[in-house]
């Protein structure tokens, strides 16, 4: 069983005792380990205490949250296709397929891919030379309905399994201290209204969350949440277009395209940290 695996049988347990606060001792005996090895791995892996982490992953908190977020940026940028766009603090920059890529298949793309770990379990990650346009965390070894995907999506372009480049990428991505002069770029294939929810979703701070409403408005299209909502669960990379960051407006955390746990995960270990680095 991995770290992410042990944690997230932590969580699932955590997280539906929240109110009865769990305490280290009965965390630990439903993992079956001691307390000592299982707050030196939670700790290892979250950055903060369990007893830290379960006051992040409350529907009361969530709610504080919503309430106290400042308003999205309103995305000024043309949605066309083919613009670009620097996006939250230049730690990524999101630049849409053209439509001529998308016509021709991508015929002359080369696409990388492999599979690594990260904080969050196994992840299927692919890019192109302009920038990661995939990835998947999962929950099952094979990956082969990921690549098929892919394939699908270009179907000319040339695929290759390139672990050096992807595990700088997927380093990249889950670097406790991102450099802003090296952002991460994506390239991403999406309708105009896919576009520009998710560069939306990139102008919500680590830490803070929005509800489908809020990011609705701030596209100019307030009457359109539930459009949102398939607009994140299309979103093609994981974690750097942060659809996670996107709740309820109840505070509840709602569903997620690689699994309610994972969401809560990501969300919390976001949100301790954030909250750990404040002054």
């Amino acid at each position: 069983m991995s770290d992410y695996d042990r944690i997230a049988r932590a969580i699932t347990f955590i997280a539906g005792r929240v109110h009865a606060q769990p305490s280290l001792n009965e965390v630990a005996a439903h993992l079956h380990m001691s307390p000592f090895h299982f707050q030196r791995l939670f700790c290892r892996w979250a950055g903060v205490t369990p007893k830290k982490f379960l006051q992040v992953l409350t529907v009361e908190r969530a709610k504080q949250l919503l309430d106290a977020s400042t308003p999205l940026l309103e995305v000024a940028d043309a949605l066309g296709l083919s613009s670009g766009s620097r996006l939250y603090d230049h730690f990524v920059q999101l630049e849409a397929a053209t439509p001529g890529e998308f016509k021709t298949g991508g015929a002359g793309l080369t696409i990388d891919y492999a599979v690594h770990d990260t904080p969050f379990g196994g992840a299927f990650i692919a890019a192109t030379d302009r920038g990661i346009c995939a990835l998947a965390f999962l929950d099952d070894p094979d990956f082969t309905v990921h690549r098929t995907a892919l394939s699908g999506q270009w179907p000319r372009a040339l695929l290759r399994e390139n672990r050096r480049r992807t595990g700088a990428l997927i380093e990249s991505m889950f670097a406790v201290d991102p450099k802003p002069d090296r952002p991460l770029s994506l390239h991403v294939s999406g309708t105009n209204f896919q576009i520009s929810v998710w560069r939306a979703l990139l102008r919500i701070p680590p830490g803070k969350v929005a509800s489908y409403a809020q990011v609705a408005g701030a596209i100019g299209r307030p009457e359109s949440a539930r459009a949102v909502g398939r607009a994140n669960g299309a979103n093609p990379v994981a974690f750097l277009i942060p659809c996670h960051r996107v709740i309820q407006q109840s505070g509840h955390l709602g569903g997620y395209h690689w699994g309610e746990t994972r969401k809560q995960a990501i969300h919390a270990w976001e949100s301790a940290r954030y909250e750990e680095a404040r002054p």
